[in-house]
Protein backbone atom coordinates (compact mmCIF):
# COMPACT_ATOMS: atom_id res chain seq x y z
CA UNK A 1 0.00 0.00 0.00
CA UNK A 2 0.96 3.38 -1.08
CA UNK A 3 1.23 6.51 1.03
CA UNK A 4 -0.89 9.46 0.28
CA UNK A 5 2.23 11.43 -0.50
CA UNK A 6 3.24 8.85 -2.59
CA UNK A 7 0.10 8.33 -4.43
CA UNK A 8 0.46 12.01 -5.35
CA UNK A 9 3.74 11.41 -6.44
CA UNK A 10 2.80 8.77 -9.17
CA UNK A 11 -0.68 11.11 -10.05
CA UNK A 12 2.02 13.96 -10.51
CA UNK A 13 4.66 11.86 -12.45
CA UNK A 14 2.07 10.36 -14.85
CA UNK A 15 0.66 13.49 -15.58
CA UNK A 16 4.12 14.94 -16.43
CA UNK A 17 4.96 12.11 -18.65
CA UNK A 18 2.09 10.61 -19.98
CA UNK A 19 3.03 6.96 -19.65
CA UNK A 20 2.50 4.39 -16.73
CA UNK A 21 5.68 2.74 -17.61
CA UNK A 22 8.19 5.85 -17.23
CA UNK A 23 6.03 7.12 -14.54
CA UNK A 24 6.78 3.45 -12.36
CA UNK A 25 10.12 4.36 -13.22
CA UNK A 26 10.69 7.55 -11.99
CA UNK A 27 8.33 6.51 -8.94
CA UNK A 28 9.94 3.31 -8.52
CA UNK A 29 6.39 1.54 -8.57
CA UNK A 30 5.03 -1.34 -10.77
CA UNK A 31 3.41 0.21 -13.91
CA UNK A 32 0.70 -1.51 -13.31
CA UNK A 33 -0.43 -0.14 -9.57
CA UNK A 34 0.76 3.70 -11.74
CA UNK A 35 -2.29 3.01 -13.52
CA UNK A 36 -4.68 1.34 -11.15
CA UNK A 37 -3.68 5.28 -8.68
CA UNK A 38 -4.47 7.08 -12.06
CA UNK A 39 -8.01 5.51 -12.58
CA UNK A 40 -8.98 6.19 -9.01
CA UNK A 41 -7.51 9.14 -8.63
CA UNK A 42 -9.58 10.41 -11.99
CA UNK A 43 -12.67 8.67 -10.48
CA UNK A 44 -12.75 10.33 -7.15
CA UNK A 45 -11.82 7.09 -4.88
CA UNK A 46 -7.76 7.30 -4.07
CA UNK A 47 -8.53 8.88 -0.95
CA UNK A 48 -11.92 6.45 -0.32
CA UNK A 49 -9.63 3.06 -0.79
CA UNK A 50 -6.96 3.95 1.74
CA UNK A 51 -10.03 5.12 3.69
CA UNK A 52 -12.27 2.41 3.42
CA UNK A 53 -9.02 -0.19 4.07
CA UNK A 54 -9.13 -1.86 7.60
CA UNK A 55 -6.49 -1.40 9.70
CA UNK A 56 -3.95 -5.02 9.63
CA UNK A 57 -3.78 -6.65 12.28
CA UNK A 58 -0.25 -6.97 14.20
CA UNK A 59 1.89 -9.88 16.07
CA UNK A 60 2.65 -7.38 18.51
CA UNK A 61 -0.95 -5.77 19.03
CA UNK A 62 -1.53 -9.03 22.04
CA UNK A 63 1.57 -7.83 24.09
CA UNK A 64 1.21 -3.89 23.69
CA UNK A 65 -0.31 -3.72 27.38
CA UNK A 66 2.10 -5.70 28.46
CA UNK A 67 5.10 -3.93 27.22
CA UNK A 68 3.21 -0.52 27.89
CA UNK A 69 2.87 -1.42 32.12
CA UNK A 70 6.48 -2.50 32.33
CA UNK A 71 7.70 0.66 30.76
CA UNK A 72 5.73 2.93 33.23
CA UNK A 73 6.74 0.68 35.80
CA UNK A 74 10.64 2.44 34.52
CA UNK A 75 9.58 5.65 33.14
CA UNK A 76 10.10 4.52 29.69
CA UNK A 77 13.53 3.42 30.56
CA UNK A 78 14.45 -0.32 29.20
CA UNK A 79 15.65 -2.88 26.37
CA UNK A 80 13.58 -4.64 23.86
CA UNK A 81 16.12 -7.46 24.74
CA UNK A 82 15.49 -7.64 28.61
CA UNK A 83 11.34 -7.05 28.01
CA UNK A 84 11.74 -10.02 25.23
CA UNK A 85 11.54 -12.81 27.46
CA UNK A 86 8.17 -11.58 29.48
CA UNK A 87 6.31 -10.71 25.87
CA UNK A 88 7.41 -14.91 24.88
CA UNK A 89 5.95 -15.84 28.06
CA UNK A 90 2.83 -13.48 27.06
CA UNK A 91 2.07 -15.67 23.99
CA UNK A 92 4.10 -13.42 21.81
CA UNK A 93 5.98 -15.35 18.78
CA UNK A 94 6.82 -12.66 16.48
CA UNK A 95 10.47 -11.99 15.39
CA UNK A 96 13.05 -9.85 17.71
CA UNK A 97 12.63 -7.09 15.04
CA UNK A 98 9.10 -6.21 15.26
CA UNK A 99 9.35 -6.75 18.90
CA UNK A 100 11.99 -3.24 18.68
CA UNK A 101 9.62 -1.34 17.12
CA UNK A 102 7.06 -2.33 19.53
CA UNK A 103 9.12 -1.48 21.83
CA UNK A 104 10.44 1.93 20.60
CA UNK A 105 6.96 2.94 19.36
CA UNK A 106 5.40 2.52 23.25
CA UNK A 107 8.63 4.34 24.57
CA UNK A 108 7.40 7.52 22.94
CA UNK A 109 4.06 6.86 24.26
CA UNK A 110 5.28 6.93 27.75
CA UNK A 111 7.28 9.08 27.53
CA UNK A 112 4.98 11.81 26.18
CA UNK A 113 3.44 10.97 29.72
CA UNK A 114 5.88 11.58 32.17
CA UNK A 115 7.05 14.90 30.26
CA UNK A 116 10.43 13.60 30.24
CA UNK A 117 11.26 15.25 26.99
CA UNK A 118 10.16 18.18 27.50
CA UNK A 119 12.50 21.00 27.40
CA UNK A 120 11.87 24.84 27.50
CA UNK A 121 13.94 27.01 24.76
CA UNK A 122 16.78 29.00 25.94
CA UNK A 123 16.59 32.95 26.48
CA UNK A 124 19.53 34.55 25.71
CA UNK A 125 20.72 38.55 27.33
CA UNK A 126 22.22 40.41 25.37
CA UNK A 127 26.08 40.38 26.02
CA UNK A 128 25.53 37.57 28.91
CA UNK A 129 26.95 34.39 27.24
CA UNK A 130 29.79 33.08 24.71
CA UNK A 131 29.21 29.44 24.19
CA UNK A 132 32.34 27.35 22.49
CA UNK A 133 33.43 24.01 21.96
CA UNK A 134 36.18 22.43 20.51
CA UNK A 135 35.01 19.56 16.91
CA UNK A 136 36.76 17.31 14.59
CA UNK A 137 36.94 18.75 11.51
CA UNK A 138 39.38 15.89 9.57
CA UNK A 139 41.93 13.60 10.98
CA UNK A 140 44.56 15.78 12.74
CA UNK A 141 42.97 19.20 12.68
CA UNK A 142 40.40 20.15 14.93
CA UNK A 143 37.56 22.93 14.51
CA UNK A 144 37.08 25.66 17.49
CA UNK A 145 33.06 27.14 17.51
CA UNK A 146 32.45 30.13 19.27
CA UNK A 147 28.61 31.67 19.70
CA UNK A 148 27.85 35.37 20.54
CA UNK A 149 24.37 33.94 22.06
CA UNK A 150 21.92 36.54 21.81
CA UNK A 151 23.45 37.88 18.12
CA UNK A 152 24.44 34.83 16.80
CA UNK A 153 27.66 35.98 15.60
CA UNK A 154 29.40 32.81 14.79
CA UNK A 155 33.78 32.37 15.27
CA UNK A 156 35.19 29.51 13.97
CA UNK A 157 39.07 28.62 13.88
CA UNK A 158 41.12 25.65 13.07
CA UNK A 159 44.16 23.97 15.08
CA UNK A 160 45.96 20.86 15.32
CA UNK A 161 45.36 20.08 19.61
CA UNK A 162 43.02 21.09 22.20
CA UNK A 163 45.47 22.30 24.76
CA UNK A 164 44.80 24.96 27.22
CA UNK A 165 47.13 27.12 25.17
CA UNK A 166 45.27 26.78 22.04
CA UNK A 167 41.80 27.05 23.62
CA UNK A 168 42.74 29.81 25.51
CA UNK A 169 44.94 31.45 22.49
CA UNK A 170 41.19 31.28 20.64
CA UNK A 171 38.94 32.78 23.16
CA UNK A 172 41.30 35.97 23.06
CA UNK A 173 41.24 36.11 19.57
CA UNK A 174 37.07 35.78 19.87
CA UNK A 175 37.19 38.27 21.77
CA UNK A 176 39.34 40.21 20.01
CA UNK A 177 37.20 39.81 16.84
CA UNK A 178 34.00 40.78 18.67
CA UNK A 179 35.74 44.40 20.55
CA UNK A 180 34.07 42.78 23.88
CA UNK A 181 33.81 40.51 26.74
CA UNK A 182 30.91 38.75 27.64
CA UNK A 183 29.71 37.96 31.10
CA UNK A 184 29.88 34.35 31.30
CA UNK A 185 31.45 31.82 28.75
CA UNK A 186 30.62 28.52 29.03
CA UNK A 187 32.48 26.05 27.51
CA UNK A 188 31.53 22.01 27.40
CA UNK A 189 33.20 20.07 29.88
CA UNK A 190 36.73 20.22 27.75
CA UNK A 191 39.64 18.19 29.71
CA UNK A 192 41.90 21.69 28.90
CA UNK A 193 40.14 23.77 30.76
CA UNK A 194 38.70 21.31 33.68
CA UNK A 195 40.65 21.00 36.76
CA UNK A 196 38.30 18.42 38.66
CA UNK A 197 34.40 18.19 39.41
CA UNK A 198 32.98 17.92 42.91
CA UNK A 199 29.52 16.97 43.31
CA UNK A 200 28.66 17.80 39.57
CA UNK A 201 30.05 21.14 39.88
CA UNK A 202 33.14 21.68 37.40
CA UNK A 203 36.57 23.48 38.78
CA UNK A 204 38.42 25.48 36.58
CA UNK A 205 42.45 25.18 36.11
CA UNK A 206 44.63 28.11 37.56
CA UNK A 207 45.18 29.33 34.22
CA UNK A 208 41.61 29.48 33.07
CA UNK A 209 41.23 31.17 36.32
CA UNK A 210 43.66 33.35 35.84
CA UNK A 211 43.29 34.30 31.75
CA UNK A 212 38.88 34.97 32.97
CA UNK A 213 39.90 37.42 35.21
CA UNK A 214 42.27 39.08 33.09
CA UNK A 215 39.38 39.27 30.73
CA UNK A 216 36.53 39.72 33.58
CA UNK A 217 34.32 37.23 32.33
CA UNK A 218 32.97 34.17 34.50
CA UNK A 219 33.89 30.66 33.36
CA UNK A 220 30.99 28.25 33.23
CA UNK A 221 30.68 24.92 32.23
CA UNK A 222 27.87 23.13 30.73
CA UNK A 223 25.84 20.04 32.65
CA UNK A 224 26.29 16.53 31.03
CA UNK A 225 23.47 15.60 28.34
CA UNK A 226 22.23 19.47 28.88
CA UNK A 227 20.91 20.38 25.52
CA UNK A 228 19.53 23.57 26.56
CA UNK A 229 23.12 24.91 27.70
CA UNK A 230 25.46 24.04 24.63
CA UNK A 231 23.04 22.69 22.02
CA UNK A 232 23.50 26.10 20.07
CA UNK A 233 27.20 25.56 19.61
CA UNK A 234 26.76 22.10 18.83
CA UNK A 235 24.74 22.82 16.11
CA UNK A 236 27.68 25.66 14.96
CA UNK A 237 29.88 22.40 15.00
CA UNK A 238 28.01 20.50 13.05
CA UNK A 239 26.95 23.36 10.60
CA UNK A 240 31.06 24.55 10.51
CA UNK A 241 31.49 20.85 9.21
CA UNK A 242 28.87 20.40 6.41
CA UNK A 243 29.58 23.79 5.21
CA UNK A 244 33.24 25.35 5.80
CA UNK A 245 35.29 24.28 2.80
CA UNK A 246 38.76 24.27 3.20
CA UNK A 247 41.74 24.35 1.12
CA UNK A 248 44.29 21.23 0.82
CA UNK A 249 47.07 23.36 2.62
CA UNK A 250 49.14 22.19 6.01
CA UNK A 251 49.37 26.15 6.76
CA UNK A 252 47.37 26.60 9.73
CA UNK A 253 47.34 30.57 8.56
CA UNK A 254 46.23 29.76 5.05
CA UNK A 255 43.12 27.25 6.56
CA UNK A 256 42.18 30.59 9.53
CA UNK A 257 41.89 33.08 6.28
CA UNK A 258 39.77 30.83 4.62
CA UNK A 259 37.62 29.99 8.64
CA UNK A 260 37.33 33.95 8.98
CA UNK A 261 36.15 34.54 5.25
CA UNK A 262 33.58 31.93 5.98
CA UNK A 263 32.64 33.73 9.11
CA UNK A 264 31.88 37.19 7.60
CA UNK A 265 29.57 35.51 4.95
CA UNK A 266 27.79 33.88 7.51
CA UNK A 267 27.50 36.65 9.61
CA UNK A 268 26.45 38.81 6.91
CA UNK A 269 23.21 36.78 6.29
CA UNK A 270 20.17 36.44 8.22
CA UNK A 271 19.78 33.84 10.84
CA UNK A 272 17.38 31.54 10.55
CA UNK A 273 16.70 31.57 13.93
CA UNK A 274 16.23 35.28 15.11
CA UNK A 275 14.90 36.57 11.62
CA UNK A 276 17.95 38.90 11.60
CA UNK A 277 21.08 39.74 10.34
CA UNK A 278 24.18 38.73 13.17
CA UNK A 279 26.61 41.60 12.37
CA UNK A 280 23.90 43.77 12.27
CA UNK A 281 22.50 42.82 15.77
CA UNK A 282 26.19 42.70 17.14
CA UNK A 283 26.76 46.36 16.78
CA UNK A 284 23.70 46.56 19.35
CA UNK A 285 24.97 44.26 21.70
CA UNK A 286 28.45 45.35 21.64
CA UNK A 287 27.76 48.59 23.83
CA UNK A 288 26.41 45.61 26.45
CA UNK A 289 29.76 44.08 26.12
CA UNK A 290 32.43 44.57 28.59
CA UNK A 291 36.07 46.36 26.98
CA UNK A 292 38.83 44.57 26.65
CA UNK A 293 41.56 44.96 28.80
CA UNK A 294 44.53 46.96 27.04
CA UNK A 295 47.39 44.23 27.23
CA UNK A 296 46.77 40.43 26.28
CA UNK A 297 47.61 37.99 28.52
CA UNK A 298 50.70 35.70 27.70
CA UNK A 299 49.31 32.69 26.38
CA UNK A 300 51.00 29.34 24.40
CA UNK A 301 53.17 30.61 21.74
CA UNK A 302 52.73 28.39 18.68
CA UNK A 303 55.68 28.22 15.77
CA UNK A 304 56.38 25.66 12.84
CA UNK A 305 59.97 24.49 12.61
CA UNK A 306 61.94 21.94 10.42
CA UNK A 307 63.81 18.85 12.44
CA UNK A 308 67.36 18.53 11.53
CA UNK A 309 69.74 15.81 10.91
CA UNK A 310 70.02 16.13 14.37
CA UNK A 311 66.06 14.82 15.60
CA UNK A 312 66.22 18.19 17.18
CA UNK A 313 64.62 21.74 16.26
CA UNK A 314 65.30 25.12 17.58
CA UNK A 315 63.11 27.37 19.80
CA UNK A 316 63.75 30.69 21.37
CA UNK A 317 67.71 29.96 20.56
CA UNK A 318 67.49 26.23 22.45
CA UNK A 319 67.42 23.17 20.98
CA UNK A 320 64.94 20.69 22.07
CA UNK A 321 64.89 16.60 20.74
CA UNK A 322 62.15 15.27 18.91
CA UNK A 323 61.53 11.28 17.52
CA UNK A 324 64.27 10.76 14.80
CA UNK A 325 61.10 9.56 12.71
CA UNK A 326 60.43 13.33 12.47
CA UNK A 327 63.61 13.95 10.77
CA UNK A 328 63.50 16.33 7.42
CA UNK A 329 59.56 17.15 8.36
CA UNK A 330 58.02 20.12 10.14
CA UNK A 331 56.50 20.28 13.08
CA UNK A 332 54.82 22.91 15.29
CA UNK A 333 56.14 23.95 18.83
CA UNK A 334 53.94 25.32 21.41
CA UNK A 335 55.39 27.13 24.21
CA UNK A 336 52.96 27.74 27.55
CA UNK A 337 53.70 27.50 30.90
CA UNK A 338 57.14 26.91 31.10
CA UNK A 339 56.98 23.57 29.12
CA UNK A 340 57.44 23.40 25.14
CA UNK A 341 55.18 20.92 23.45
CA UNK A 342 56.04 19.36 19.89
CA UNK A 343 53.73 18.27 17.34
CA UNK A 344 53.65 16.51 14.54
CA UNK A 345 51.15 17.56 11.24
CA UNK A 346 48.77 15.36 12.38
CA UNK A 347 48.06 16.83 15.97
CA UNK A 348 50.12 14.36 18.00
CA UNK A 349 52.29 15.15 20.61
CA UNK A 350 55.59 13.59 20.14
CA UNK A 351 57.78 15.63 22.26
CA UNK A 352 57.52 17.67 25.95
CA UNK A 353 60.24 19.34 27.07
CA UNK A 354 60.83 22.04 30.30
CA UNK A 355 61.45 25.40 28.61
CA UNK A 356 65.29 25.82 28.71
CA UNK A 357 67.11 29.39 28.51
CA UNK A 358 68.70 30.53 25.22
CA UNK A 359 71.56 28.33 24.50
CA UNK A 360 70.93 25.28 25.81
CA UNK A 361 70.10 21.82 24.49
CA UNK A 362 67.08 18.95 25.82
CA UNK A 363 67.94 16.12 24.40
CA UNK A 364 66.09 12.72 25.24
CA UNK A 365 67.68 9.34 24.93
CA UNK A 366 64.38 7.86 24.21
CA UNK A 367 64.39 9.71 20.57
CA UNK A 368 67.08 8.34 19.00
CA UNK A 369 67.01 4.45 17.68
CA UNK A 370 70.43 3.79 19.00
CA UNK A 371 71.88 4.00 23.20
CA UNK A 372 73.81 7.29 23.93
CA UNK A 373 77.81 6.31 23.46
CA UNK A 374 80.02 7.37 26.02
CA UNK A 375 82.51 10.19 24.88
CA UNK A 376 85.24 7.91 23.25
CA UNK A 377 89.13 9.39 22.01
CA UNK A 378 90.93 6.35 21.39
CA UNK A 379 93.46 5.70 18.95
CA UNK A 380 92.43 5.18 15.41
CA UNK A 381 95.58 3.93 12.83
CA UNK A 382 95.77 5.67 9.50
CA UNK A 383 98.40 3.69 8.77
CA UNK A 384 99.79 0.11 7.99
CA UNK A 385 102.48 0.24 10.81
CA UNK A 386 99.95 1.96 13.34
CA UNK A 387 96.97 -0.60 12.07
CA UNK A 388 99.90 -3.68 13.04
CA UNK A 389 100.72 -1.80 16.45
CA UNK A 390 97.01 -1.49 17.61
CA UNK A 391 96.56 -5.09 16.87
CA UNK A 392 98.17 -5.81 19.87
CA UNK A 393 95.70 -5.06 22.12
CA UNK A 394 95.02 -2.88 25.02
CA UNK A 395 99.00 -2.71 25.99
CA UNK A 396 99.74 -0.85 22.33
CA UNK A 397 96.69 2.10 22.93
CA UNK A 398 98.23 2.38 26.70
CA UNK A 399 101.40 3.14 24.88
CA UNK A 400 99.97 5.25 22.55
CA UNK A 401 98.13 7.18 25.10
CA UNK A 402 101.03 7.55 27.27
CA UNK A 403 103.39 8.27 25.06
CA UNK A 404 101.07 11.80 23.79
CA UNK A 405 100.49 12.49 26.96
CA UNK A 406 104.74 12.45 28.05
CA UNK A 407 104.98 14.40 25.01
CA UNK A 408 107.00 12.06 22.50
CA UNK A 409 107.09 14.05 19.78
CA UNK A 410 109.16 11.01 18.10
CA UNK A 411 106.54 7.87 18.66
CA UNK A 412 105.27 7.26 15.68
CA UNK A 413 108.92 6.51 14.26
CA UNK A 414 109.46 4.49 17.44
CA UNK A 415 106.34 2.40 16.53
CA UNK A 416 107.53 2.08 13.22
CA UNK A 417 110.73 0.68 14.55
CA UNK A 418 109.00 -1.70 16.73
CA UNK A 419 106.41 -3.03 14.15
CA UNK A 420 109.69 -3.65 11.16
CA UNK A 421 111.90 -4.67 13.83
CA UNK A 422 110.39 -6.66 17.02
CA UNK A 423 107.67 -7.50 16.10
CA UNK A 424 108.83 -10.33 13.30
CA UNK A 425 111.36 -11.03 15.17
CA UNK A 426 109.97 -11.84 19.05
CA UNK A 427 105.84 -12.66 18.06
CA UNK A 428 103.17 -10.50 18.87
CA UNK A 429 102.75 -11.58 22.63
CA UNK A 430 106.14 -11.09 24.00
CA UNK A 431 106.29 -7.35 21.85
CA UNK A 432 102.68 -7.05 23.42
CA UNK A 433 104.42 -7.80 26.83
CA UNK A 434 107.15 -6.07 26.75
CA UNK A 435 104.97 -2.60 25.26
CA UNK A 436 103.09 -3.09 28.40
CA UNK A 437 105.71 -3.13 30.52
CA UNK A 438 107.64 -0.15 29.08
CA UNK A 439 104.16 2.34 29.24
CA UNK A 440 103.99 1.39 32.74
CA UNK A 441 107.28 2.37 33.22
CA UNK A 442 107.13 5.33 31.61
CA UNK A 443 109.56 4.28 28.55
CA UNK A 444 108.38 5.06 24.91
CA UNK A 445 111.62 4.40 22.83
CA UNK A 446 111.75 1.27 20.51
CA UNK A 447 115.31 0.62 22.26
CA UNK A 448 113.77 0.27 25.43
CA UNK A 449 111.30 -2.20 24.57
CA UNK A 450 113.90 -4.18 23.19
CA UNK A 451 115.99 -4.16 26.57
CA UNK A 452 113.06 -5.57 27.70
CA UNK A 453 112.89 -8.06 25.46
CA UNK A 454 116.09 -8.98 25.49
CA UNK A 455 116.22 -9.76 29.17
CA UNK A 456 113.32 -12.10 28.99
CA UNK A 457 111.81 -14.14 31.61
CA UNK A 458 114.40 -12.58 34.17
CA UNK A 459 112.34 -9.07 34.33
CA UNK A 460 111.42 -8.74 37.79
CA UNK A 461 107.69 -8.59 38.28
CA UNK A 462 106.80 -5.29 40.95
CA UNK A 463 103.86 -6.76 42.99
CA UNK A 464 101.89 -4.62 45.31
CA UNK A 465 102.56 -4.92 48.96
CA UNK A 466 100.81 -8.18 50.84
CA UNK A 467 100.12 -8.81 53.96
CA UNK A 468 102.09 -7.98 56.93
CA UNK A 469 104.41 -11.26 58.05
CA UNK A 470 103.63 -11.76 61.90
CA UNK A 471 107.08 -13.43 63.42
CA UNK A 472 107.45 -14.46 67.64
CA UNK A 473 111.45 -13.39 68.27
CA UNK A 474 113.39 -15.10 70.78
CA UNK A 475 113.34 -13.28 73.79
CA UNK A 476 117.28 -11.94 74.98
CA UNK A 477 118.74 -11.60 78.14
CA UNK A 478 118.45 -8.19 78.95
CA UNK A 479 120.64 -6.45 81.83
CA UNK A 480 120.47 -3.24 83.45
CA UNK A 481 123.17 -0.23 83.16
CA UNK A 482 125.10 -1.13 86.01
CA UNK A 483 126.46 -3.89 85.49
CA UNK A 484 128.38 -1.90 82.92
CA UNK A 485 130.38 -0.05 85.64
CA UNK A 486 134.18 0.15 85.94
CA UNK A 487 134.17 -1.21 89.35
CA UNK A 488 132.20 -4.23 88.57
CA UNK A 489 133.83 -5.29 85.35
CA UNK A 490 137.24 -5.07 87.53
Amino acid sequence: MLSARKNMDVVDAYARLGSYRAAGEVCGVDPKTVKRKVLAHEAGQLDEERAERAAVPKNTDPVRQVVLEQLRGTAGRGEAKRLLPVARAAGYDGSDRNFRRLVAEVKGQVRGEVGRHQRRPAVWVPGETLVIDWGLFAPGLKVFCAVLAWSRVRFVRVARDETAATTLALIADCFDQLDGVSAKVLADRMGCLKGGTVANVVIPTPDYVRFATHYRFVPDFCHPADPESKGIVEHLVGYAKRDLVLPDSDDLVVLNEVCAQWCDEVNGRAHSEICAVPAERLVEERSLLRPLPMLRPRIGRSELRKVDKLSTIRVASARYSVPHRLVGAHVEAVTFDGRVRVYDLDGELVADHTQLAPGEAAVLDEHYPTPRKPPSRGPRARTDAEREFLALGEPAEVFIRNGAAAGMTMLPKEIIEIVDDLLPAHGPDAVAHAVGRAARFGRFRAADVRSILAIGTALPEPAGGGDNVVVELPTAEVRSFDAYKIENLA
